[in-house]
């Protein structure tokens, strides 16, 4: 029986739609060790979905699957990319859905496996790229394709000053001001020119267009079954621990001693993993500190990464060894804010959008580190959930109640967190998960505060004021 139709081709009769599988969750969890062991019940060929893994190096510090970890199962986007190359999630996407149709030619699965949530809802659901409710070019294209020729600002509004598009917008139309930067000349004159050809406001316009298809897995053209490996936040710290430790045993710090570069940009490429800039500050100063010995009798490479390992040894009070154990500390900090940030996105994906996701649990796996617990509790249910996947086709189609479900939801209005430093929020959707953060409610908490003790202050001015008038009033009299 064949899995999945030949060259991802539809059967036009029975009109269903090829499978895929997604293997999504915090880090730390076990998702690639999943992958690679569902290929020993089932034809699959995984594809990377970790933004780091991606770039090629630091295969330590981004936790690349080894050859031996990877059983023989073939591995796609694993360290292809040049590590300061920009790859975004519309490149992603771009390279991946090739891949699933070329994984489909040969009758196998394709199992996306990653914690990158954002590069997931790419390939699931366009409409929930970063910028999907803006970019008109990628997600409305129908709806701009009437719009050949952007018009300049002068044509519309007798204004020859590009500057002033942004103010003729608000006027317009402010719910679509609100969201395009007021220099983002290209998406004013889009908007201001949709106004003039088609008599209607943008905001109008794109948010019914957006809310047929916002977040929406069934207008996907494959079936998607996506299962979250999880774990308890408590053990998962632990373990991101422990995996750090391990790594600094295994050669991360030779890595990042390769990749350091003074000044370097951690905003692009392999630069951005967590472990790079953490130890910026230790390798500054290693570098600099002639006081070290092996300083004063070579700069070579080789001995300089050969001695790195040597501070740990180092006194308890020493700068160097103090820099690193606190850049270390550091990254396994980071690694555990990602893993909780990891979490709340894949529930927002469930309870915001409606995806239906498969959740395992690997908590008492992680604590007994065995194989028969591994296989019982992970593996086989794994497999038996991805064996009625197969068995079930799915239609090609829309569900009406999904988009009922999202017409509800409010995707353009502004609102603005004046506790988190006028933070903006855009569309209901996101103010209501702002709202429900711990630390969005912490500073609420502070803000409120401050603004009674201003208020009892104002008050007690007004009272003096009064109090003054009547003093001066009698004194008069």
């Amino acid at each position: 029986m064949l899995l999945n139709p030949i060259n991802g081709e539809i059967d036009e009769e029975k009109k269903k739609k090829a499978k895929v599988v997604v293997i999504m969750g915090p880090t730390g969890s076990g998702k690639s060790k999943l992958a690679v062991d569902l290929a020993s019940h089932f034809p699959v060929e995984i594809i990377n979905a970790d933004a780091m893994q991606i770039y090629s190096g630091l295969d330590v510090l981004t936790n690349k699957v080894t050859i031996n970890e990877q059983k023989g199962v073939p591995h796609h986007l694993l360290g292809t990319m040049s590590p300061d190359m920009e790859f975004n999630a519309k490149d992603f996407r771009n390279s991946t859905f090739p891949l699933i149709e070329e994984i489909l030619s040969r009758n196998h699965i394709p199992v996306l496996v990653g914690g990158t949530n954002y590069y997931i809802q790419a390939i699931v659901s366009k409409f929930l790229l970063d910028d999907s409710a803006e970019d008109t070019e990628d997600c409305c294209s129908n709806v701009t394709s009437v719009v050949s020729e952007g018009l300049d600002v002068e044509s519309i509004s007798g204004r020859d000053d590009s500057s002033d598009g942004y103010e003729l917008l608000k006027e317009l139309d402010p719910v679509a001001a609100n969201r395009i930067h007021p220099n983002n000349h290209r998406k004013i004159n889009q908007y201001l020119s949709l106004h003039a050809k088609r008599g209607v406001l943008p905001s109008k316009l794109y948010q019914e267009h957006t809310l047929e298809n916002w977040g929406c897995i069934d207008t996907s053209r494959f079936d998607y079954c996506l299962i979250c490996m999880d774990a308890e936040t408590s053990v998962l710290d632990k373990y991101v621990g422990q995996r750090v430790d391990s790594m600094v045993v295994s050669g991360l710090l030779d890595e990042v001693y390769d990749i350091y570069k003074p000044g370097a940009d951690y905003t692009r490429g392999i630069r951005q993993s967590i472990g790079v800039r953490e130890f910026e500050d230790f390798l500054r100063m290693y570098l600099s500190d002639g006081s070290v010995l092996w300083m004063e009798e070579s700069k070579d490479d080789k001995v300089m990464k050969e001695n790195l390992s040597k501070i740990m040894e180092f006194p308890r009070d020493d700068k160097l060894r103090i820099m690193l154990e606190k850049a270390i500390d550091n990254v396994k900090l980071n690694t555990r804010k990602l893993l909780r940030r990891q979490k709340r996105r894949v529930s927002r994906l469930e309870t915001v959008f409606g995806w239906n996701i498969y959740r395992i649990d690997a908590t008492e796996c992680l604590l007994s580190k065995s194989e028969d617990s591994w296989d019982a509790q992970v593996v086989k249910p794994a497999s038996e959930i991805l064996q009625r996947f197969l068995k079930t086709d799915t239609e090609l189609g829309h569900d009406e109640s999904i988009s009922v479900k999202l017409s509800e939801r409010d995707l353009w209005s502004q609102y603005v967190c004046e506790a988190c430093g006028n933070k903006v929020l855009r569309g209901r959707h996101e103010w209501e998960q702002h709202s429900q953060g711990r630390a969005h409610r912490k500073r609420a908490t502070i803000f409120k505060k401050a603004e009674t003790f201003k208020s009892r202050e104002k008050q007690q001015e007004e009272q003096v004021e009064i109090a003054e008038r009547d003093i001066m009033k009698t004194e008069k009299g």
